[in-house]
Formats: C-alpha cells, sequence, structure tokens
C-alpha cells in the first residue's frame, strides 16, 4: 500500500532544514540513528559553507549517537548546539575547543524539558523507523531514545525508514508518555517486564514531511574480550553482591540490574552471570549490551527493560533472526521512563557505573578529564544513581600505565556527590561506603581501591589535617592534577 508522504531522497530532506533550525534526533548510542539524513544535512552545511553562507543547527538527541550523526555534523561545522550527551571523538574536540555549545543534562530529564519549552521550538524530528501507517503510527528500530517526545514538540517530521531492521520489531516498543504537573499521576511499572503503552508512536499524519528510505546498519563495533583488570573489576562487583545476598541485605530472589556501557560493564555482568550464588536476574538499563543477550540465552538474565539494543552487528543480526525468543524477554522504553527516579526507586535498582575518577571521600567524576575538557556526558548515571537500592561505581585503578590514579583526594569535577554513592570497585577491591564517616571512607577507600604505589600519598594527605569532619587541605587538594599538569605523571605528587 502506498503511503501518502511524500518520498524524498536524503538531500532532498536535508534541503528542507535551515540554518539556525532546532532538531530533535532519535536513537540512542549508536542504535536506531538516521544515517542517510544526518549524512545529507552534513553534506549540505559543507556546500553551504563553501558558498559563504552560514549553517549551523541545534542538535538534541536521545543520548551519544554514530559518527554518522555526531562525527559527520561535528566535521562539517554544522551544529551550534549539542546536548544531553555524546561520545564522538570529533564532535567532543568541537565541545572543547569552543565551535559547539554542549550543556549536560540527566537524561531523565531531556523529554520533559522540552515538553515544558526549556529547550525552545524544536523544529524538526528526524526519526528512524522500520515501519510507518498512513495513519502516522510509527514503529521504531533499535531504540527508542527521547523520540516520543520529539516527534510531540518538533514543528515537522522526517522520516527514515531503515529497511536494516525488520518490520517484525512491533510489539517490542513500549511508547509511554507520562502527563505534565498538575496532572501527572504514578507510572505503573512494578516489575521490570511490565507494559504500560502502545507499540508505536502516533503522530498526525500532516506532521511528516517526507520519508527517505535507507538500508544502513546500526554503527556499533563489536567489543573486546575483557582483559584481565576488567575481569577483575567484575569479579569484585559479583563478589561483593553475592556477599550482600548471604548477610541478607538484598532479598533472595535478587533485585533488578542497570549496567553502563563498555567493556567494563560487559565484564561485570559477565562475570554475575558466571557467580553460582548470584541467581537469575532481570535488568532495568539504559542499554542491553553483547552479554546481556548471552546471559538471556543461558537463562541468567531473565528479562531486559532498555532503551536501546546496544549490540553488535552479529548480535544484532542473531536477535533479530530470533525475535520469537527475545520479544518475550526485551523491551524498549523512552529514556524518560527507564530512567525515571520513581520507577527506579520503586524497583529497588542495584546500578554500575563507570566513574573516570573518585576521590577519597566518594565523590565521582564521571565526565570530564583534569576538570575542565568534557569526555561524553553525565547521561542517565545520576538518574540511576541517585535513587538506587545500591550504587557502585568502577573503574581501574591506574590510568596511562600508573601515571593516573583515579583515586585522587578531591576529583576534578563532580558529577555524583559522595551522599549518592554506596560503593566504590576497582581491580584492587571494593570499599563500601555506607554508613561510614568521612575519616572512614577515606581510609577504606586508599586501602581497598587504591592502587600500591599511591596509598601512602594518599594515606599521608589524610595525615596532614588533624581536625574536621573532612580532612582536607586546600592547598594540596589538586596536588595530584597539578602534578600530571607538570611532569605528565602524577607519582611524587606533594601532599604534606
Amino acid at each position: 500500500m502506498s503511503l501518502p508522504f511524500p518520498k524524498l531522497d536524503a538531500a532532498e530532506a536535508a534541503a528542507l532544514i535551515k540554518n539556525g533550525d532546532v532538531v530533535g534526533f532519535n536513537g540512542f548510542t549508536a542504535a536506531g540513528v538516521a544515517k542517510a539524513i544526518c549524512r545529507a544535512i552534513a553534506a549540505r552545511a559543507k556546500e553551504e559553507h563553501a558558498a559563504g553562507r552560514p549553517f549551523k543547527i541545534g542538535a538534541i538527541t536521545g543520548a551519544s549517537t554514530g559518527p554518522s550523526l555526531d562525527g559527520e555534523l561535528a566535521k562539517a561545522d554544522a551544529v551550534s548546539f549539542r546536548t544531553p550527551f555524546q561520545s564522538d571523538p570529533d564532535m567532543r574536540k568541537a565541545i572543547n575547543e569552543g565551535r559547539v555549545k554542549f550543556f549536560d543534562l540527566h537524561l531523565s530529564l531531556l523529554p520533559q524539558a522540552m515538553r515544558y519549552g526549556h529547550l525552545g521550538r524544536v523544529n524538526w524530528a528526524v526519526i528512524e523507523a522500520c515501519d510507518v501507517s498512513a495513519d502516522g503510527s510509527i514503529t521504531l528500530t533499535s531504540s527508542v531514545g527521547a523520540a516520543p517526545t520529539q516527534c510531540r514538540c518538533a514543528d515537522k517530521i522526517l522520516i527514515e525508514l531503515s529497511h536494516a531492521h525488520p518490520k517484525s520489531l512491533l510489539g517490542i516498543h513500549d511508547i509511554y508518555e507520562p502527563l505534565d504537573p498538575p496532572h501527572r499521576r504514578e507510572i505503573p511499572i512494578y516489575k521490570p517486564s511490565d507494559r504500560i503503552g502502545l507499540p508505536v508512536i502516533k503522530v498526525p499524519p500532516t506532521k511528516i514531511a517526507g520519508i527517505v528510505e535507507s538500508n544502513i546498519q546500526d554503527e556499533i563495533g563489536g567489543f573486546s574480550p575483557p582483559g584481565d583488570e576488567a575481569k577483575k573489576i567484575g569479579a569484585n562487583v559479583a563478589g561483593f553482591l553475592a556477599a550482600e545476598l548471604r548477610r541478607g541485605t538484598l532479598p533472595k530472589g535478587f533485585l533488578p540490574i542497570q549496567s553502563g556501557v563498555g567493556d567494563t560493564a560487559n565484564a561485570v555482568l559477565g562475570a554475575m552471570g558466571e557467580n553460582p550464588d548470584i541467581p537469575p536476574f532481570e535488568m532495568y538499563s539504559e542499554v542491553l549490551q553483547d552479554s546481556v543477550f548471552q546471559l538471556m540465552k543461558t537463562g541468567k538474565i531473565l528479562f531486559g527493560s532498555s532503551v536501546a539494543l546496544t549490540a553488535s552487528g552479529p548480535m544484532r543480526k542473531e536477535i533479530y533472526d530470533n525475535l520469537d525468543f527475545f520479544r518475550s524477554r526485551v523491551v524498549l522504553r523512552p529514556q524518560e521512563i527507564t530512567n525515571h527516579p520513581e520507577v527506579i526507586r520503586r524497583l529497588g535498582v542495584i546500578s554500575i557505573n563507570t566513574a573516570i575518577e573518585c576521590d577519597i571521600f566518594g565523590n565521582i567524576n564521571s565526565t570530564h578529564v583534569l576538570g575542565k575538557d568534557l569526555m561524553n556526558g553525565i547521561g542517565g548515571s545520576g538518574d540511576f544513581t541517585r535513587n538506587a537500592f545500591i550504587s557502585i561505581f568502577t573503574c581501574p585503578s591506574v590510568a596511562k600505565g600508573g601515571k593516573i590514579s583515579t583515586i585522587v583526594p578531591l576529583v576534578s569535577h563532580m558529577d555524583h556527590s559522595e551522599h549518592s554513592v554506596s560503593a566504590i570497585v576497582t581491580e584492587q577491591g571494593v570499599a563500601d561506603l555506607r554508613g561510614l564517616s568521612p575519616h572512614e571512607r577515606a581510609q577504606k577507600i586508599i586501602n581497598n581501591c587504591a592502587h600500591p604505589m599511591y596509598r601512602e600519598a594518599l594515606l599521608r594527605y589524610c595525615a596532614a589535617t588533624k581536625k574536621g569532619h573532612t580532612p582536607h587541605s586546600l592547598a594540596r587538594a589538586f596536588a595530584f592534577h597539578q602534578r600530571f599538569l607538570e611532569t605528565g605523571d602524577m607519582t611524587g605528587a606533594i601532599v604534606d
């Protein structure tokens, strides 16, 4: 059946977007991102710049994206502002050089900030879909992100109809938007597998300005096998949670798990899957990576609620080839729901996220290198950390061959305060911070998590301040960072 929407090529779609427009791109990680239209927007920006005309757009995504969006647009100097999260090296460079204005935002807050008008007018939504109906029903692909709200708020919608994703994905999504205050009600999710919305996004057909067909796979690379360091971190996390089960501070049936992105996150889940003392469990998370689907096949993970299928190419093909199996074990929701504090607190989610650095009191830096250069953004780590039953942060104890200690006297940028962090885990061990004073936290983090080559300096730092609730030295708090800036090596920092 033919559709009553204009069929466009990517260049024709890009030509509809004007300099200064604000565009909402769906997708979450590199899953479910419209690739062809984004590449065409970048090409148009280059043409406009070559002709001496300005062309920049505001870019609002669900979270990070792939090289076809963030990478191509950054290289084309096509972005005026960017929110809420990114992980692309070219976009990161443009942000840190001040060529793109970036504002960090908790992912659960993005959709309502759009609806409330806090981000201004949204001119376009660019949405990847595997199917669309004449009545304006849109079936998304491998992620949801903020797509329902982007479609609601945008003046017009461009749909990239991707044949790289099967139409049989219909039914895997659960599209739900809460009402806005003062009419908001509870979000009726009482277990990760609950479905509360629709399988499609419904929009007025008159909002759809055109459809671009494509056949481009998600730009998600493979995951490296975990190294020894990551395996030790994973084993330490699994051991900590198994001990909590034994002492009765976790229910016997366990609790849902949230896990971040990356090789360490895969290693942690792998270790949990191998630990015989941890029962089969569910995920209530932002992303589901390869390790999750492997554990679903073994029965160790029973169900996964997520925003995105952040799966490698081979794993994504396996999922699509076995949709009957995975459809009963996976649901994809908007980030406003997966990351909503109400649901996280109700379900008792155990959060496991990655830190760039931790200080000896439990404060966490997730986003900045040496306090000034952005890496990625806070993402959803704050949504989960602040509301988790147990909040865990992982990182290796050292980086750059030992020249950097990730355990420092004071974090150079703080994203998560000590008040929200239950435990810190490195390959050295676990620091359970619950119920400890600042002095006690410092001793436990140093002795259990810091690398031996830095322990003495950190203990000397604590000893230098005899009085006060928190043993800080304003003169030496950033001695590790200053030493690295001066010499490229944190060892030998003067902390007394």
